[in-house]
């Protein structure tokens, strides 16, 4: 009887063979292609960032992102604006980013001056302009150059030709100041 179950399981078809490693082969291959093209792209990317829009290359780049921002919560300010009549005003509560602790003791320690030259550029707007999203962000922007001028920082570098004729930015040491951030922006 043994005889005849190993003829029986000799004559039986053979089991269709698992398609388990087509797959994983194929999973295989196109995580490599994924993180090929990953690659590829970051790679590109980071060379993109070496140039500048105008086609000036920078020299120097700071990216110091190891530690997590630090923010400061600055007193509200209510400020006059350059309207006809002068009747309105505006009551802002800013809070900025800065890079870490040490610069927000820093940025502390000329808090007097940064706030009335804060003043003095709040007072000659108008409502008009700081009610639209472009003037917010302009004026972002406006907050970041004059801490920097008071902390004595270089908002933007000269650009220099190179021997090739290339123009070369050399990056002045970043801004302290990475972002301003309004928790209150009342216009009346």
């Amino acid at each position: 009887m043994s005889a005849a179950t190993a003829t029986a399981d000799a004559q039986a078809p053979a089991k269709p063979k698992s398609k388990k490693l087509l797959f994983i082969l194929i999973g295989v291959i196109v995580l490599a292609l994924a993180a090929a093209g990953g690659t590829f792209f970051l790679m590109k990317k980071n060379a993109a960032d070496e140039e500048d829009a105008d086609g000036t290359e920078v020299v120097e780049k700071h990216d110091d992102k190891s530690t997590p921002p630090t923010y400061l919560p600055m007193d509200n300010m209510v400020v006059n604006l350059a309207d006809a009549g002068g009747a309105r005003f505006v009551q802002l509560g800013i809070t900025l980013q800065l890079q870490d602790v040490k610069t927000s003791e820093d940025v502390k320690a000329y808090m007097p001056s940064i706030r009335s030259s804060l003043l003095v550029l709040i007072s000659q707007l108008t409502a008009e302009e700081i009610l639209q999203v472009t003037g917010k962000e302009k004026l972002a922007k406006d907050i970041i150059a004059v801490i920097a001028q008071q902390m004595g920082y270089e908002v933007d570098a000269p650009a220099a030709e190179d021997t090739q004729g290339k123009k070369r930015r050399h990056k002045a040491p970043p801004n302290p100041v990475q972002a301003v951030l309004f928790s209150s922006f009342i216009v009346q």
